[in-house]
């Protein structure tokens, strides 16, 4: 197994034992020894895996109290994934349609769920902003969905997608406006085709 794997596998294997265990932030983890023992891995590959953890800010070790964990839900797990699980192009553009899809539900929730003065006040932001991001816009949307479990799986996805880009690019705002206005409407198929163009539009500005 190459060291990449093993350091996967123990990463793996040391969340799902935080889970059995019930651990969280700010508790104590078990020793070198002890997970070497419980997760089958040499002392070697577990006192490796540790250090770049620790490197990485998800976990902190005080000297002569031990190691414990830190706050698994930030921008270092993120550039952990994205180092380490992220790099090929395939699953970049896995994350970037998974994104997309849940865009595309929150705009169906947004349909059912907004009132107009919700989406008025969007159109006014934009109206009032000649230059904003995307992510600031579909923050937005996510809002007007009112679900917040696909806020937070948008968020995630959309910092994994970001750390894999260069350029955060700002974009032009009519299309945002086509489908907003569309939105207003409350007409579903507008909307969904207004965010199909918005893509496309995106797609081919990434390429250049």
């Amino acid at each position: 197994m190459s060291n990449t794997k093993v350091y996967l596998e123990i990463v793996k294997q040391l969340r799902e034992m935080i889970a059995i265990d019930g651990l969280k932030t700010g508790d104590k983890i078990p020793s070198e020894r002890e997970l070497s023992e419980r997760l089958n891995f040499g002392r070697s590959s577990v006192r490796e895996a540790l250090r770049a953890l620790e490197l990485l800010g998800l976990i902190e070790t005080r000297r002569g109290e031990g190691t414990f964990i830190r706050d698994f839900r930030g921008h270092q797990l993120v550039q952990l994934l994205s180092t380490f699980i992220l790099q090929d192009q395939k699953a970049k553009r896995d994350v970037f349609e998974t994104k997309n899809y849940i865009e595309m539900d929150c705009l169906r929730l947004a349909i059912q769920k907004a009132d107009h003065h919700e989406i008025n006040k969007i159109l006014d932001w934009l109206e009032a902003n000649e230059h904003f991001t995307d992510d600031q816009f579909f923050q937005k949307i996510m809002e007007l969905s009112d679900n917040h479990l696909f806020l937070r799986l948008w968020s995630i996805l959309k910092e994994y997608y970001n750390s894999l880009e260069e350029n955060h690019i700002t974009y032009k705002r009519d299309p945002y406006l086509v489908l907003l206005k569309a939105l207003a409407e409350k007409n579903l198929e507008k909307t969904l085709s207004a965010y199909r163009k918005l893509r496309n539009l995106s797609n081919s500005t990434d390429k250049n």
